[in-house]
């Protein structure tokens, strides 16, 4: 299995995101949403780009590859699922969501399956 950083991840989760909400990413869109500088987030593109995790269409849509897709539907789906699971054990759902987002980078596939199986999730 292919381990990535937390910040790759929240990345590609952030252009999944987008793609499902408006249908078209730019590195405009990702700095905007994440608060996060244009270049800071071209540079990242160029890398996501060379490790074959997106492709730049030449009007600058950003496209995730079947690899980045994997990675970034993982990622969301242990968010919503976390989310979900913190939310029924009576934890508020700001603080749900903001811990979920911390947990789904750490958490091993036994545990999370495991959380998931318990609650039913």
């Amino acid at each position: 299995m292919l381990v990535i950083q937390e910040a790759a991840e929240m990345y590609l989760k952030t252009i999944l995101r987008l793609q499902q909400s408006t249908g078209y990413v730019r590195s405009v869109d990702i700095a905007r949403e994440m608060n996060y500088s244009k270049p800071t987030v071209s540079e990242q593109m160029k890398k996501f780009r060379e490790n074959d995790f997106i492709t730049i269409e030449p009007d600058g849509q950003i496209l995730l590859t079947d690899k980045g897709l994997a990675i970034a539907k993982r990622t969301l789906e242990r968010h919503h699922v976390l989310t979900d699971i913190l939310v029924k054990i009576g934890v508020d759902e700001k603080t749900a969501k903001d811990d979920a987002c911390r947990i789904e980078h750490y958490i091993s596939r036994q545990t999370f399956e495991c959380l998931r199986k318990y609650f039913d999730a």
